[in-house]
């Protein structure tokens, strides 16, 4: 397995998207389990399979694309809307960017990194180890470069997040990833309840930073991507509560502008999982970029 990551990150993106997209149906064809989830969470937001069936292929570009993004040069990036992070960057208080599972959200914090990393200090993301110890290395530096620094999904790392979000810096996280029981809150998503973390509201609660959503949008034949940035609709909301209902209304408003990049196969409306206690260093999972 290190052997064909290290063979992935060295070949283009006009090869690895084909033949990303055609692991994306091979799994598709093979895993009924995936299929129905696939299928049934399209139809929450109130699409048909034929509506959203590119988000097939772009699972599988997602998986093809790691290796290139995390070993290889730093890849381009057009970024539109810079004017709004820029915009929250005069405001002195820091910046929260979200982003759902979508289109290569592991480039989003990358892009963030090239572009204002130098002038404003590094963008700080959640990461969890992963257990194969080659693989576990690979993320490790991926996610720690110019521009980029990594924490680990316990308290202190949140603390991190709390500290640099008061140095004026930014930090980057998936609101809709599902965190372990008692780190979350069950609330709408496409009209359904779904256990959503809290951490994305409590941060720009307690530091007063300016909450931006972010989509980055793969651009046909391996052309590279393009980082979409937009400010929260409404000012967040005082009641946790709330805030958590405004991010995910949020997160919908991304996903129907780009609904075949979405990862519909993701679990998202599955029960939180139990995790080590609290009191041993126990964070929500919310890993990868803005």
């Amino acid at each position: 397995m290190p052997f064909l990551f290290r063979l992935f990150s060295a070949l283009p993106l006009w090869l690895l998207h084909p033949v990303g997209a055609a692991l994306g149906w091979l799994v598709l064809a093979l895993s009924p389990t995936y299929r129905r989830r696939f299928v049934a969470n399209a139809a929450v937001a109130g699409y048909g399979f034929a509506q959203v069936r590119g988000a097939v292929g772009h699972a599988g570009r997602m998986v093809a694309e790691l290796p290139r993004l995390w070993m290889g040069a730093p890849m381009p990036c057009a970024i539109v809307g810079a004017e709004v992070v820029e915009q929250a960057w005069e405001r002195g208080r820091g910046i929260v960017f979200l982003t759902p599972h979508l289109g290569c959200f592991e480039m989003s914090a990358q892009a963030v990194a090239q572009r204002w990393g130098r002038q404003r200090g590094p963008i700080t993301v959640l990461y969890r180890p992963a257990r194969q110890p080659w693989l576990a290395k690979v993320m490790e530096t991926a996610r720690t470069r110019p521009g980029m620094d990594s924490v680990p999904t316990t308290l202190s790392g949140v603390r991190q997040m709390i500290k640099a979000l008061r140095r004026g810096e930014s930090v980057g996280l998936l609101p809709d990833q599902v965190p372990p029981e008692g780190l979350g809150l069950w609330s709408p998503v496409f009209g359904r309840p779904a256990y959503t973390m809290t951490l994305a509201a409590r941060l720009a609660q307690q530091t007063g930073a300016t909450v931006l959503l972010v989509r980055c949008e793969r651009l046909p034949r391996g052309a590279g991507y393009t980082l979409f940035v937009e400010a929260l609709p409404e000012p967040l909301s005082a009641s946790l509560d709330e805030a958590v209902a405004q991010i995910n209304r949020a997160m919908e408003h991304l996903i129907r502008q780009s609904p075949q990049q979405y990862l519909w196969g993701y679990a998202r409306y599955k029960q939180p999982r139990a995790d080590t206690p609290a009191g041993k260093g126990a964070a929500p999972r919310a890993e990868g970029a803005a």
